[in-house]
């Protein structure tokens, strides 16, 4: 059954067992009413059906031997005790067809007793059996309903209120230890995105107040950290920052004599090392920023409009086109990207999407086997270590950071050929060979936005 389930399993964990209960109880109540009907109601049904097979034998056997004038007595008594009619006038009736479980094994039970091959008829409402006796032949009416007590019936539905109480109360406790559950995980889901939390209520079950009690420990002493690590970077960034300026400061005062040149590559240090410190401190704070309704379109273009370089922009969406995201975040993610792909490339192709935003470059690609380790922390191509590309080796910790604080995804692959529009307003075919990154946030779409594609 495990493996039945776990071809399309539903997410969730309550509607696993919801599914898991209503299986089991199907296969319960299955079984057990075909046991039920098996080794009992089955073997009554038949106890019942001899007996009255044997109640109409020995009726028509007590009104041979009766004196004719003491039949129609008889003949009355066992309609009004018994529901029986019994008379020597043959009907001509058509054979009953009908299945009905107590008729037909009542028919059985005659040919075993009488040795002969039985006929039922049906007429008046009554099924009617010729029972030959001595040198007459009787026709003896029984109602079509005597003592048919529906035995499957009665066993399925037995048995299917006792799986369906089962099942309910069972869902009843699944709903009340899921619960507590729920809220973890929902907590959970908000601590990742590093906003303040409440505290879980520790009631309940043992089990799920030792659950509840940890996961306040954890994230309380996990805040804790946090704080600690923001305060520290905020602290170091605040005295490092001191020395640099007090360093840009001096470079001003140099006389015009020392070379101009040497002065340069002072000051391009120096903006180096500010930016090291900044992507540090971003690093170190994450975001605990709220979603807001914004127009893409419009958005991405106040992004691009930082950037000095050529960065070509494709739009697949209508310019109207709104979506639901944290926008600091986005642009911050969307920054990174784009100075990742220009610090390694050159040239950056933007393709924005109802719920995506690619970010290709032409430079030389991200190798397959470390493409898993790009967005950790300080890590570096060996392909990147030069002084032309620089880089704080955490811009895209960055992009991940945010990425998993507000649910976004991010997927690195290999650039296609891109369409770029050149100084005479035509469309050309740029082959591209560098990196691609797709950043898809389908799960903050906006209703509002309108989700045309113009090609």
């Amino acid at each position: 059954m495990t493996e039945l389930l776990s071809l399309r399993a539903p997410a969730s964990l309550l509607a696993r067992t919801n599914l898991t209960l209503g299986v089991s109880s199907m296969l319960i109540a299955v079984i057990s009413t075909i046991a039920l009907y098996a080794f009992v109601i089955d073997p009554i049904a038949e106890r019942s059906a001899d007996d009255e097979a044997a109640l109409l034998v020995l009726s028509a056997q007590t009104w041979v031997e009766l004196p004719p004038a003491a039949r129609p007595y008889f003949e009355l008594e066992l309609a009004q005790n018994h529901d029986l009619i019994i008379s020597s006038a043959l009907q001509q009736l058509p054979i009953y067809e009908g299945l009905q479980t107590q008729i037909v094994l009542l028919q059985q039970k005659l040919q075993q007793r009488l040795g002969i091959d039985m006929v039922l008829l049906e007429g008046n409402d009554l099924i009617w059996v010729e029972v030959p006796m001595a040198e007459y032949r009787l026709q003896i009416g029984v109602p079509p309903d005597r003592r048919d007590t529906q035995p499957l019936y009665v066993a399925i539905i037995i048995v299917g209120l006792g799986a369906a109480i089962v099942f309910f109360t069972s869902l009843f406790v699944v709903q009340r230890v899921n619960r507590p559950l729920v809220k973890i995980a929902k907590q959970a889901e908000r601590f990742r995105g590093l906003e303040t939390i409440e505290p879980l209520a520790e009631t309940g079950p043992r089990e799920l107040v030792s659950l509840a009690r940890n996961f306040n420990t954890m994230a309380s002493e996990i805040s804790v950290l946090l704080a600690n690590r923001t305060t520290l970077m905020a602290g170091i960034s605040h005295d490092l920052r001191t020395p640099l300026t007090r360093m840009r400061l001096a470079l001003a005062l140099l006389p015009e004599t020392i070379d101009a040149e040497l002065i340069r590559r002072f000051e391009h240090n120096l903006e180096t090392m500010d930016e090291l410190i900044g992507d540090a401190l971003r690093f170190a704070k994450g975001t605990s920023e709220k979603d807001q309704e914004i127009e893409l379109v419009a958005f991405v273009e106040d992004i691009l409009s930082t950037f000095e370089q050529n960065v070509a922009l494709k739009i697949r969406v209508s310019r109207d086109h709104r979506v639901i995201l944290a926008p600091n975040a986005f642009s911050r993610v969307l920054t990174n990207l784009i100075a990742n792909g220009i610090k390694h490339g050159g040239q950056v192709f933007l393709t924005v999407r109802a719920n995506s935003v690619v970010v290709s470059d032409d430079g030389p690609g991200i190798p397959e086997d470390q493409r898993g380790q790009i967005f950790q922390p300080f890590f570096r191509l060996d392909r990147s270590r030069s002084a032309a590309t620089g880089g704080s080796g955490l811009g895209l910790a960055i992009v991940d950071q945010l990425c998993q604080a507000h649910g976004w995804t991010i997927d690195v692959g290999d650039a296609a050929t891109s369409m770029n529009q050149n100084a005479s307003n035509t469309q050309a075919v740029t082959q591209l060979t560098g990196a691609q990154f797709t950043l898809s946030f389908a799960a903050n779409d906006s209703a509002s936005g309108g989700g045309a594609d113009p090609g």
